[in-house]
């Protein structure tokens, strides 16, 4: 009996307006596969594809139709255990879809590891240590904002990642200015997300005046796309910058080495969802490490079977580096799973049981 790969869909729930400067989100579409053989069905593996809109290379309006149909193109092949090389050449169809790509390798890997959502054997998976993670404020109103900064305070978070440029740049330097009266540099990081929101002549003015409030990096100050301004940009700036949608659809470790090494930014954030999986979030780790380029990992909205996979690989690097791996409290009806936030940190029980798609 064959080797089954099964899709599932399921709407998360945002508990807030979810903005960035890319506009609002209230839902997300996750989709997931289940890999088993039909003779142990039991044993099963999970992976998560999630592609976000307006970023995400393989979104499209049809993506659960795509993923449909090549569950039944792959099921059709009829694989048995031992025949798995026979179908590698799907991996090359899914180049172009950089999510169903994570899930597959994920899916993989938890299904031939014994189907117990555990990929990678660590401290953190035994429940014997955490992962210290930066607390994520959204954009929004100046309140909402605020009521964001202190609830991660008050729940001992030391670095705090804020979305900017989705409110006037007034309110948003009134808001750090805010933030320093109450915890200065050495009691509190501060990381910026731009999103790409500024304009290329306006990004090193926007940067000094941001500079003010002793600021750890930012990531994505200018739209992608614009490596010469990048370039620039990262020479001259006060403050560290970090490549995030710069690294979407860029394949190949020659193409990778070319990229960092021309733009030359301070940090790079890595996304498997977005950047095609971890084996190339760890060709991108190799490549930055070589050219002294500092790195860590965050979700990109995934529900918590994704956020797994991600905060698991993220386990293995012990990168001291907050991790951005806080998102799996955003939803009304998230999967529940063994993952904890407790303090600043992302916990394991290994006690816990996992809910799954149906």
């Amino acid at each position: 009996m064959p080797i089954v790969v099964t899709p599932f869909f399921r709407k998360l729930l945002f508990k807030f307006d979810a903005r960035t400067s890319r506009g609002a989100m209230r839902e997300h579409h996750a989709h997931y596969i289940r890999i088993h053989h039909t003779d142990n069905p039991q044993v099963q593996g999970w992976g998560e594809c999630s592609p976000l809109p307006g970023l995400s290379l393989d979104y499209r309006p049809d993506f659960y139709q795509v993923l449909q149909e090549l569950c039944r193109e792959y099921n059709s092949l009829e694989l048995k255990r031992g025949q798995e090389e026979e179908g590698e050449y799907f991996w090359l169809k899914l180049q172009d879809f950089p999510s169903i790509l994570f899930a597959w390798e994920t899916a993989w890997v938890d299904f031939l590891r014994g189907g117990n959502k555990v990929l990678y054997k660590s401290s953190f998976t035994r429940g014997e240590s955490g992962i210290k993670m930066n607390g994520l404020v959204w954009m929004g109103e100046a309140a909402f904002m605020r009521e964001q900064i202190e609830k991660k305070l008050e729940q001992g978070f030391t670095c705090l990642k804020l979305k900017i440029g989705g409110l006037d740049f007034v309110q948003e330097i009134k808001i750090l200015r805010e933030i320093r009266k109450v915890a200065g540099a050495d009691q509190l990081e501060l990381r910026l997300d731009a999103n790409g929101a500024f304009a290329v002549q306006e990004a090193e003015e926007k940067l000094r005046e941001l500079a003010l409030f002793d600021i750890h990096s930012i990531e994505q100050p200018i739209r992608q796309g614009q490596l010469e301004a990048m370039q620039l940009l990262c020479g001259v700036s006060p403050i560290p910058i970090a490549l995030d949608e710069e690294l979407i659809g860029v394949q190949g470790t020659e193409q990778k080495w070319k990229l960092l090494d021309f733009i030359r930014p301070a940090y790079v954030i890595l996304k498997p969802t977005l950047t095609g999986g971890l084996s190339s979030s760890r060709s991108w780790i190799q490549v930055a490490e070589s050219l002294g380029i500092a790195w860590w990992l965050t979700s990109a909205l995934e529900s918590n079977i994704g956020l797994n996979a991600i905060a698991q690989f993220a386990a293995e690097f012990h990168n001291p580096l907050p991790q951005g791996l806080g998102t799996g409290q955003l939803y009304h009806n998230n999967l529940a799973s063994p993952l904890q936030v407790r303090g600043e940190e992302l916990w394991y029980n290994p006690e816990q049981s996992w809910e799954l798609p149906t």
